[in-house]
């Protein structure tokens, strides 16, 4: 549902520290992505997929019968976000890291004060120090990731190769292919 742009990591409209910059929808009838302008709206849509399935008519003037506002490709990398992830509180930022090796998405939260939280643990226990955010719960906050989709890693990425003991090392593969 939500996609990573790879072509240039260094450029201001491709990946910022592995930041989301385009959020979208597949319709449910015709197969199609729908780009989502907001994040917020991106997040009310996942909070109640499976009760609300996406299709094209719920965006303003489109339906089926018009072409899909982004296809599916390997120009960017793409990430499959579980449905139904509660959508954040308000005054919180649910933020996604994508790892340089592309392996992985992290979540974090951050609080209306600017504190970053990893973890529930981390999060029931500001809440608990902050009695004032009434109506917000634990309940509220996931830490589930998008999951990325493996043939759309950028061949640059760093891929961790296995070794025999606990540590992995880095491989970096070029775009021409070439292993380091």
């Amino acid at each position: 549902m939500k996609d990573d742009n790879q072509e240039n990591p260094k450029s201001s409209s491709k990946i910022v520290s592995g930041s989301i910059d385009i959020y979208a929808v597949q319709c449910v009838k015709c197969n199609k992505w729908r780009v989502i302008d907001m994040e917020e709206e991106y997040e009310e849509i996942r909070s109640k997929f499976t009760e609300e399935p996406y299709v094209c008519s719920k965006k303003p003037g489109i339906s089926c019968h018009n072409p899909p506002d982004i296809d599916y490709d390997a120009s960017r990398t793409w990430v499959i976000d579980k449905p139904d992830i509660p959508k954040t509180p308000e005054g919180f930022k649910r933020s996604l890291v994508l790892r340089k090796d592309f392996s992985k998405l992290d979540a974090y939260y951050i609080s209306p004060s600017g504190r970053k939280m990893r973890t529930l643990a981390e999060v029931a226990a500001f809440l608990k120090a902050n009695p004032e955010l009434k109506g917000v719960s634990v309940d509220d906050f996931s830490f589930h990731c998008p999951k990325v989709v493996e043939d759309t890693i950028p061949e640059y990425a760093e891929k961790k190769m296995p070794t025999s003991g606990s540590a992995s090392k880095k491989m970096k593969i070029t775009k021409d292919g070439e292993k380091h």
